[in-house]
């Protein structure tokens, strides 16, 4: 495989390793979005205990169970971000990757991996 193509491939494969980070750092944001929501259940019955039904009325009528989007909680943001963006970056990555590459991922950084060993061998 000619040396253009490697790095092609090459940053391909770290375009869809940036999306896969992206893609762990918004199922954070689902999981502390949902963590935060149960910690306002219980904030919301501490005050309702301490006698300020008001303030836990409010904060249960405007905060809890909140759409974080128009009409979405944070699981719909995950699935819409899966099903219309990664797993169409996945198939496209592999079908690239399988057409030109033999399916072989990592291609660029084996070069590297070779290059930089045959480097090591030749300093001692």
């Amino acid at each position: 495989m000619d040396d253009k193509t490697i790095e092609a491939l090459g940053k391909l494969r770290k375009a869809l390793e940036t999306t896969e980070r992206a893609r762990g750092h918004l199922y954070s944001f689902h999981q502390l979005t949902g963590t935060a929501d149960f910690e306002l259940g219980d904030a919301i019955e501490l005050l309702r205990t301490a006698g300020h039904a008001e303030h836990a009325d409010r904060v249960q009528r405007e905060l809890l169970g909140r759409n974080v989007l128009s009409g979405r909680w944070t699981f719909q943001i995950v699935e819409e971000y899966d099903d219309s963006y990664y797993d169409v970056f996945r198939d496209v990555e592999r079908s690239v990757r399988d057409d030109l590459a033999d399916g072989e991922r990592h291609g660029l950084e084996k070069r590297l991996k070779q290059e930089r060993q045959r480097l090591s061998d030749e300093a001692c």
